[in-house]
């Protein structure tokens, strides 16, 4: 069972969200609360598989959470999947250099939501159509940008191969698919980047190779 908390300031969400995904045969809803001091409460207390946090609420917003729980000085990080009903490139830049695995409107709709908690608990990563397109255009060509660092060793052809799928947002078994690799190798492909480029997830995998000129 993929174990979630959900924290959102609005009742009427929580009870919706839980309600989508305790129907689920594979999830269940262990833990809701209304504000951020408590999310992040909760989520030490349980553990949870993924944290599904929205980004306004009282106490600690979402994106602080998510810095606490996910962020690169959290030594036993959670996975986090932002939702929010605000879509702008500052919060998804935020969240996302946050540690978050995901970033999804509340009109998304209930298949995305369940996706992204499934893609959160299997190490991969799922942002809202809409918001990608953006994400990949900014990243791709900004000149204000500061270009990113050269990977300690250089990347072997079958790991280009991979990130470059990932990019363009396949998931792990899309990618050993597409390149006929089983999904164990996909996952030591991307491991290896992650590695080699200083990322901590597959967001920042496909960031790099956005801004490096990888991907274009």
């Amino acid at each position: 069972m993929i174990r979630v908390l959900i924290a959102d300031d609005q009742e009427m969400v929580r009870m919706g969200f839980r309600m989508i995904l305790d129907a689920q045969d594979d999830i269940e809803v262990v833990a809701d609360v209304p504000d951020g001091v408590s999310a992040v409460a909760k989520a030490r207390e349980l553990r949870p598989d993924v944290c599904l946090l929205d980004i306004r609420m009282p106490g600690l917003d979402g994106l602080e959470v998510t810095r606490q729980l996910a962020g690169p000085d959290t030594t036993d990080p959670l996975k986090v999947v932002v939702v929010t009903t605000f879509d702008l490139d500052e919060y998804v830049h935020t969240a996302l250099r946050n540690g978050a695995s995901g970033f999804l409107l509340k009109d998304a709709g209930p298949a995305l939501l369940i996706e992204a908690v499934r893609a959160a608990d299997r190490g991969d990563a799922l942002v809202s159509p809409q918001i990608t397109v953006r994400l990949l255009k900014h990243f791709n060509g900004n000149a204000s940008k500061p270009q990113s660092p050269k990977p300690a060793e250089p990347l072997t052809a079958r790991e280009l191969d991979v990130v470059k799928a990932a990019a363009r947002g396949l998931t792990n078994t899309e990618i050993g698919a597409e390149l006929y690799l089983s999904l164990s190798t996909v996952k030591t492909h991307l491991a290896a980047v992650q590695s080699k480029i200083g990322a901590r997830n597959r967001v920042e995998i496909a960031a790099w190779a956005w801004r490096s000129g990888v991907v274009d």
